[in-house]
Parts: structure tokens; sequence; C-alpha cells
């Protein structure tokens, strides 16, 4: 029972690590000022936010951690890496160190990979958790990481309005701050439980609930993610949004109560005719594990039974499942089993649909990439310099709605 409201907490778990994880969503709020700190040109600040994209190329490194190391690990590998990438950064814009510009292509390429060792921390978890659910949680968890920018607006707002570098130390400490959060409910996984029909759906439902849980925050980090009228405010509004963050920890608290009631009241009273009947819960079980060894034993006896009046009959459904079966390897052959199950590298590299997704990917992602890391020089380039941060909290806030939506065609097809 315990085990259901831990993998609740993970869930909780994995929201927060995306939320503050999504750090190259906010280069366009400090690009300028590392722009004129470098004294480099435009395209060499573009190879920058490149670079930062870049990283992702080596995301297959946190797959190859994981077969070694303890996914424990791979999160704090990640937030150091991060804590490394974005610190030195924030070093260099602040003048407290003079480096090369290769150097701060290195940095910025650092950066970029601890943002996907820390996706796959989270695609993990989510799969290992959710079996059965495992592209609801992946949606939900994925489209948090989307309001990054937002949320670090609200911060950058809340501590020091007029500091745009302040950027590059949030995102080198906030993800670091949160992985030691995020530990505890990781390192005390629940053992693998399948869930029976009902416990899938009733899970969906969490889902269901969850999802407007994070539309009610995007909602309002859109209407209040780029106030800065004055600093109280400001800090309220911070204070708000994290609230919002915290309060999907109500889920694990309402199956612990949902466990406790089944356990405790419901399995204690019996309701028949007019009055409450006391019932021990060893003497229960007991007399649930006799009823269902009575029916086992009767069913198989009307089996023998069957077998015995219609033997004919029994071998033409055994000839019917052998032709089932032959048409069925015959149908899927040469495809993926299901969703979830390992498959080779070879095996993918082979795969029609694989190249699909990866050129889908590969051209699509980059349109929405290459705008939002220049939307401080358009900012700039318009005499809007001042809105920066608007712009980026509206980028992030649609960003975060249409990953939310994402997960609309599950709901569909369930």
């Amino acid at each position: 029972m315990g085990g259901q409201s831990r993998k609740w907490m993970i869930l909780v778990a994995t929201i927060w690590i995306q939320a503050f994880t999504g750090t190259n969503f906010d280069f366009s709020a400090y690009s300028s000022d590392l722009k004129s700190v470098l004294g480099i040109t435009q395209v060499q600040l573009n190879y920058l936010a490149v670079a930062s994209d870049l990283g992702k190329v080596f995301g297959w490194s946190s797959g190859l951690a994981l077969m070694y190391f303890p996914l424990w690990t791979v999160l704090f590998a990640a937030a150091f890496m991060g804590f490394v990438g974005y610190g030195v950064q924030w070093l260099v814009i602040t003048h407290f160190i003079s480096l090369p510009y290769i150097m701060v292509f290195l940095c910025c390429l650092l950066a970029g990979l601890s943002i996907c060792w820390f996706n796959t921390v989270c695609f993990v978890l989510c799969i290992s958790n959710f079996p059965a659910n495992r592209s609801l949680a992946l949606s939900l968890t994925v489209s948090f990481n989307g309001v990054s920018a937002a949320l670090y607006t609200l911060a950058y707002n809340a501590i020091n309005p007029a500091s745009p570098e302040l950027y590059l130390l949030l995102n080198a400490l906030i993800p670091l701050i949160v992985s030691f959060t995020a530990i505890i409910p990781i390192l005390r996984q629940p053992p693998f439980e399948p869930l029976p029909p009902d416990g899938v759906r009733r899970d969906s439902l969490m889902f269901l609930v969850l999802n407007i849980l994070a539309a009610l925050n995007g909602v309002y980090l859109l209407l209040f993610g780029s106030n800065s009228s004055d600093l109280t405010s400001a800090r309220l509004l911070f204070g708000g949004a994290i609230v919002l963050l915290i309060f999907p920890l109500c889920i694990p608290g309402l199956v612990i109560a949902r466990n406790w009631y089944h356990r405790t009241i419901h399995t204690s009273f019996r309701l028949e005719g007019s009055g409450f009947i006391l019932v021990h819960p060893d003497e229960l079980e007991l007399h649930k594990g006799m009823l269902a060894h009575e029916a086992n034993r009767e069913s198989y006896q009307l089996l023998n039974e069957d077998v015995e009046q219609n033997p004919v009959k029994t071998v033409a459904v055994e000839e019917d499942d052998i032709d089932e079966s032959c048409c069925g390897k015959l149908i899927t052959k040469d495809q993926l089993e299901s969703l979830g199950i390992e498959h080779s590298l070879s095996l993918l590299l082979r795969r029609s649909d694989f190249w699909l997704y990866y050129v889908t990917y590969f051209c699509g992602g980059t349109i929405g990439l290459v705008y939002s890391n220049n939307l401080g020089q358009i900012a700039q380039s318009l005499g809007q310099s001042s809105t920066t941060t608007t712009l980026v909290t509206l980028y992030s806030s649609f960003s975060f709605f249409g990953r939310l939506l994402s997960a609309t065609p599950d709901y569909i097809r369930a």
C-alpha cells in the first residue's frame, strides 16, 4: 500500500526536476550582456546558443552511465555539470574571471548536456513507476520543462530585476538544490507492483487531476510571470508559483488516506441488514482465501467435465488458437512488441519509424530553438530591451501549454 503513495511522491519530485532544469530557455534573457562582455559578434553568439543545444547530441552518455551507476548518481552528475557550466559563465559575465571564447563554448556545451542527463533520469523514473500510464506521466512531467524560464523570471524579479547575469547564477544553483530535495523519494522507490484494471483507471483519473493543476500553474505564470511592478509583489508572486508546485503533494496524501480507510475501516466493518457486524481482518482474509480456493476447485471440475463431454470442441479450439498465433506472428513480424520494452541499438537503426521520428524532431525542434535563442536580440533590435523578460515568459508559458496538450491523444484513445 505504501508503494502507491511513494510512486506519486516520485512523480512530484520529477515534476520539480523538470520545472527547474529547462535552463536553456532563458538564454535570450542574458545573451545581450554575454555578447557585450565577451566582445563577440552575433554569429559567435549564435554558436554559443547552438553549443547549449548541441550538448544534447551527447545525451546518449546518460543512458550509458545508467548501465553502470545508480540513478541518484546520474542525477547529481547532471546537477554538477550544470553547476560548472553555468557557474563559470556567471563568473565570466560578472568579470570575476576572463576566459577565451572556446572555453565559454565548452561551458555552454556542458550545460546543455546536463539538461539531457536530467531528462533521462526523469524518463526512467516515469517509465519504471508508471508502466501502465507511462505516456501520461511523461507528457505531464516533460511539459513542466517549458515553464523553467517563467519560473526563473519570477525568481529574477524577486531578487534583483536589474541584474540579467542573475539568470546564470540561478541556472547553476537551483537545479542542484532541487536535486538534493528530490533525492529522498528517489532513494525510496517502491518495488514494482502490477496494477489491476481498476487501479490503472484510478491512476488515469489522478493524472487528469494533475493535468488540471498543471494548467492552472501555466495560467498563473502566463498572467503574473513577468509582473515586476515592485520587489514585494514580485516576491509574493514567486511564492505563489512555488506553492502551486508543492500543491501536487496532496495526491500522495489522498492515496495514503484512501489506503488507510480501506485497511482500517472498510475491512473491519460489514453492513448487514440494519446494523454493523465486527469482523477481524485476519478472519476476513482467511474467509476470502477459502472462497477463492473453493471457486478455483469448482471451475477446475467444470473444465474437466466440459473436456470429457466435448473432446472434439476442445481440439477445435486448440486448432483455432494455433491458427491465430500463426496469423499473429505473420502480422506482427518485424514490429516492435510494445512501448517500454528495451531494444538494441542495431534494431533501432534498422527501423524506418525510428528515422522518421529522428528527422521530424531534428527539423521541427530547431525552429522553436532558433526563435527562443534570439528573443533578446529581436527585442534589442526593436528597441524593446526592457521587454525581453516578458517575451521569455510568454514563450515559456506557451511552450508549457503546447507540451501539456501532447497528452490529449492518450486521453482520447482511452
